[in-house]
């Protein structure tokens, strides 16, 4: 019934998520060369959740935005999103539609789909120059551009991520509980995640895919709670449609496995806040301050790239306050 309804969705709107059609209602730049006014109060650089709030925050406060995003979400291969009140179970490029949509009502909202490719300072704010090489200015820029997971060279790991290959049992530690369930890390990052998820299961083992680097502390205490640990190195994950079914090493030796959670090194997707000097936390996050204002003057952050948290519900949190913290912003320069 859910993919019936989902098909009537998309029938009626027109809207599909990361780079499919778009309700040619929503005003969209996509196909279009601009030679007129390309000048807006705010530029959002990423079209997601938290990005999407931001902009919803701001059509409704009467700005002029404009969104650029070139439709590939990091949770593109995930099947379905949870804790997130009235969405729970659903899509995420259904919430992301949805959302887009709604977004779309707003007349002072317009969308972009390109990839923006650098921004500079100007006397009145920022130009952003896109894939089109067309430039677009601002006088506040929000980057809500997520982060890029790093990918381990280990067959079956990326056709498996975000499906049964997790990074959050907060996300869909419920789906999986109680069943067989690996974590594929080392060290610290291993023994937290043990720890946290030892509350979802107790058929737990760690695969350090090596030796372990693990303190003794730490080995006493996984010992106690009965928490194998296997430090032979993988080969590869096997599984069919994103779903594991076993571990295969390089010793020929398998275990079978139903859920793996991970946390993996990451970049952030979008280089251009570096570029206009924004620094960044120790884990690689954009720094921000609680009105989620970055280290440089007009230019705010909001959603993966800012947070550890990376929830849907989160996110959009994230971007609406960012939304409303612009346009306060806006309007104490102006009054």
């Amino acid at each position: 019934m859910k993919q019936v309804a989902r098909r009537t969705f998309i029938k009626q709107t027109g809207i599909v998520f990361g780079g499919l059609l778009i309700n040619p209602s929503i005003r969209s730049l996509a196909n279009t060369t601009m030679t007129g006014n390309n000048q807006y109060d705010v530029i959002i650089i990423g079209g997601s959740y938290a990005g999407l709030a931001a902009a919803m925050a701001l059509g409704r406060a009467l700005r002029k935005v404009l969104v650029i995003d070139n439709g590939n979400p990091c949770n593109k291969q995930t099947p379905y999103s949870h804790n997130f009140l009235t969405r729970d179970g659903v899509p995420p490029t259904e919430i992301a539609m949805i959302a887009r949509e709604q977004v779309g009502r707003y007349p002072t909202v317009q969308f972009l789909h390109q990839l923006a490719t650098g921004a500079k300072q100007t006397e009145n704010g920022f130009a952003v120059q896109v894939s089109s090489e067309e430039i677009f200015n601002a006088r506040k820029l929000v980057f809500a551009s997520g982060v890029k997971d790093i990918m381990p060279a280990v067959p079956g790991f990326s056709e498996s991520w975000g499906i049964s290959v997790l990074h959050c049992p907060y996300c869909h530690g419920y789906e999986v509980k109680h069943k067989k369930t690996g974590i594929y890390a080392n060290g610290d990052n291993a023994f937290e995640l043990a720890m946290l998820i030892s509350n979802w299961t107790h058929d737990l083992t760690v695969y350090t895919n090596g030796p372990s680097a693990f303190s003794d502390e730490q080995t006493e205490i996984l010992k106690k709670y009965k928490l194998p640990v296997v430090e032979t190195e993988i080969r590869s994950f096997e599984q069919q449609n994103g779903y594991v079914r076993n571990i295969l090493f390089v010793d020929g030796a398998q275990s079978p496995v139903d859920a793996i959670y991970a946390r993996l090194p990451f970049e952030q997707h979008c280089s251009i806040p570096e570029s206009l000097g924004c620094e960044l936390t120790e884990e690689g996050y954009i720094k921000i301050n609680p009105a989620q204002k970055t280290t440089v003057a007009g230019v705010f952050a909001c959603g993966d790239n800012v947070t550890r948290m990376r929830t849907v519900a989160n996110a959009v949190s994230l971007g609406t306050t960012t939304g409303m913290m612009v346009n306060k912003e806006l309007i104490e320069e102006d009054f």
